[in-house]
């Protein structure tokens, strides 16, 4: 493959400042992080470009300090993959944000992100995270499936890829319509929150199958949470449906 990789530190490196078209897909988290049972969570992501003619992509960790980027070229047919794209592209650690992709033209690049644990030599199974092609906003979303016992834990995940600050408004709920308990949570600009459940909810001892109902009404919003089986460390994206 021939592709010029090019790392960079640069404030809010997007092609539409230097093109007039690009397409733009959000990963709503990568990171390379130490979590709970000392394991290492790291992303692996890969670059699919199944055009026929070379394209330009940006990749941009958006709330990351500086907002490092990386600018490369992929040719027809060819794929570009990392197995930690925080570490590898932009030298980074203890680092958690939304990754954007910006392909210059009217169609993107295919994009496959996932997490996976590492602890003392061992990998764990990776864990798929649902990509956003074009805006996926309604006003309330809704993560379902949700647990917190002794066998699993469940992180929230609140992104504002706002230029203003926000709050989302969050209820927890076992049955349908019915909040035990409300939260809200005020974000600034270009900011996000990645918590333990229980961080929003201290209430909550010990539950399964339960919802949260998040609003906001910012379109550059986004919400996910990720349930862990505490034993395998082995996790499951959630991604938010339509009220």
């Amino acid at each position: 493959m021939k592709a010029l990789l090019i790392a960079l530190a640069l404030p809010a490196l997007t092609l539409a400042q230097t093109a007039p078209q690009s397409v733009r897909v959000v990963v709503p988290v990568v990171g390379s992080v130490i979590g709970a049972n000392e394991v290492h969570w790291r992303t692996a992501l890969e670059l699919i470009n199944d055009s026929r003619a070379e394209v330009t992509v940006a990749v941009t960790l958006m709330t990351a300090p500086d907002q490092p980027a990386m600018l490369t070229t992929i040719g027809p047919g060819e794929r570009m993959a990392f197995s930690d794209i925080v570490t590898e592209a932009f030298g980074m650690d203890a680092v958690l944000s939304p990754l954007v992709i910006e392909t210059l033209g009217r169609r993107s690049v295919t994009v496959h992100a996932s997490a996976y644990g590492v602890r003392e030599g061992t990998v764990f199974k990776p864990e798929p995270i649902a990509v956003n092609y074009g805006s996926t906003w309604y006003p309330i979303r809704v993560l379902r499936g949700l647990s917190f016992t002794d066998t699993f834990r469940t992180n929230v995940g609140l992104v504002n890829l706002g230029e203003k600050a926000t709050t989302f408004v969050i209820g927890v709920q076992r049955l349908p319509g019915r909040n035990l308990a409300i939260a809200r949570v005020p974000m600034p600009p270009m900011s996000m929150w990645h918590v333990p459940i229980q961080q929003l909810f201290p209430m909550i001892t010990k539950g399964d199958d339960f919802s949260l109902v998040v609003e906001t009404r910012d379109p550059e919003t986004y919400v996910y949470a990720s349930v862990v089986e505490n034993e395998t460390n082995s996790a499951t994206f959630v991604q938010p449906q339509i009220q």
